[in-house]
């Protein structure tokens, strides 16, 4: 009798203990993800509560690897910080894409996300928000500039700014009409790529204005003309825009460069069912299209764009077409070999007379 009332005690505070991880979702995300009018939203649709723990790609992999996946029911990983993190400690569980409502996805960005997390055959992601750098050009000064072969064009001599980073290195290579993401798995081809691409920059350091290295002051000197044609983000871009038509942002011919962030569900995460409420509730035109009017960041949601504040879809509908989309050339992983041989190539770039 003694055992079986225990046994009672035991089930009843299991039980209490599940009801209360369903009634809770513990979500690791970047400042600003979750907007506190659609936590409201959702907790009344649901009776769901939502805690919110900001962080950042090295916190959030730190904080899960401390505790092998647990802690948190959801976490919001950028897309090229996933496969490595989970093929070596796994942190996140496989995606139930069965459970996503992907006709609110876009589907390129869906394609991207699932073969950019996959480890042995499994995705780990859902695509959520996204941001890309291409051109920012001043077209009354500079009508002809188009792609990132135009950041070399002695045309434009004296008026160029970039930075020397590694994404002008992946820039200039599709502006050659080499995709370098595809040379990934082969160093010796990605090197060979590199030793090119550095040849052209050096070539080309006669043209530059500068090498920038603070975005304010690269949109200082559009303003002013000092440059007409940079590689910059698309929020810099509109930005100017609105002060000035002439100039805007531009996707390159051969495709803007693109990161996105993403959901991702953790391996010990309790309350599962909640994680994929929130996603589909987050990636439903209506709310992504609130998301992205009060953050301003482009959101993975199909249709929300047409529920953007007049300014702000304004900005994605002159910049990008359903093909420019489609052209986006998303960041993949890098393989930590690469980062040595691009490193080494700006080294080079930065010390050539």
């Amino acid at each position: 009798m003694k055992k079986l009332a225990l046994l009672a005690v035991a089930t009843t505070a299991l039980l209490s203990s599940n009801l209360f991880a369903n009634d809770t979702l513990k979500i690791l995300t970047w400042k600003g993800y979750a907007p506190q009018a659609l936590v409201d939203k959702f907790e009344k649709e649901t009776g769901i509560n939502v805690e919110l723990t900001y962080s950042n790609n090295e916190e959030m992999i730190a904080k899960l690897r401390a505790t092998r996946g647990a802690g948190f029911d959801l976490a919001q990983p950028s897309q090229d910080r996933i496969s490595s993190v989970q093929a070596k400690y796994k942190i996140y569980m496989p995606i139930d894409y069965s459970k996503i409502t992907t006709a609110n996805v876009v589907p390129s960005m869906l394609t991207a996300v699932k073969n950019n997390t996959k480890v042995k055959g499994e995705s780990y992601a859902i695509p959520f928000c996204y941001g890309t750098s291409g051109l920012i050009v001043n077209k009354k000064l500079a009508p002809g500039a188009k792609d990132y072969s135009d950041l070399l064009n002695p045309k434009y001599k004296g008026k160029i700014s970039y930075r020397l980073k590694r994404p002008t290195l992946i820039a200039v290579a599709f502006g050659k009409g080499v995709d370098p993401f595809k040379k990934y798995s082969d160093i010796a081809a990605y090197s060979s790529l590199m030793n090119t691409v550095e040849k052209d920059l050096i070539a080309a350091k006669p043209l530059v204005h500068n090498y920038w290295a603070n975005g304010d002051a690269l949109l200082s000197m559009l303003r002013s003309g000092e440059v007409t044609v940079a590689m910059g983000w698309d929020g810099g871009g509109w930005k100017l825009h609105k002060e000035n038509p002439d100039i805007d942002f531009v996707a390159p011919k051969s495709g803007a460069l693109g990161w996105i962030d993403t959901f991702a569900i953790p391996s010990k995460a309790k309350n599962i069912d909640g994680a994929y409420k929130w996603i589909n509730f987050m990636l439903k035109p209506e709310n992504a299209a609130y998301f992205t009017n009060d953050q301003g960041y482009g959101t993975a949601s199909n249709g929300a764009i047409k529920l953007l504040d007049s300014e702000k879809r304004d900005n994605f509908e002159r910049t990008f077409s359903n093909e420019d989309i489609e052209n986006i050339n998303w960041y993949p992983p890098v393989p930590a070999k690469l980062e040595k041989i691009e490193g080494r190539t700006l080294d080079l770039i930065k010390s050539a007379q």
